[in-house]
């Protein structure tokens, strides 16, 4: 499995709660692609949010982000955690 940080742009005023809901959208049926979304970060004020997770591929999180409603604009292979 590989790690990805994907991006999403356009959120501006996320709260917490909805960064939440939209992980936990994700979680819900990370399974059925086998990917495992690790982490989320967003800045409400710029509309950027980043999640981290494990996937066989970057396809494999863009299904599992559309199906959840909200698709990746940018997802990027990161090769090395520290």
């Amino acid at each position: 499995m590989s790690k990805f940080m994907d991006v999403h742009h356009g959120m501006v005023g996320i709260t917490a709660e909805q960064l939440k809901a939209a992980h936990d959208a994700d979680v819900a049926i990370q399974g059925e692609e086998s990917v495992t979304f690790e982490r989320a970060w967003a800045d409400p004020e710029s509309g950027v949010v980043y999640c981290l997770s494990e996937a066989p591929s970057a396809e494999a999180v863009q299904r599992i982000h559309e199906r959840a409603g909200h698709p990746a604009d940018e997802i990027h292979p990161v090769p090395f955690v520290v």
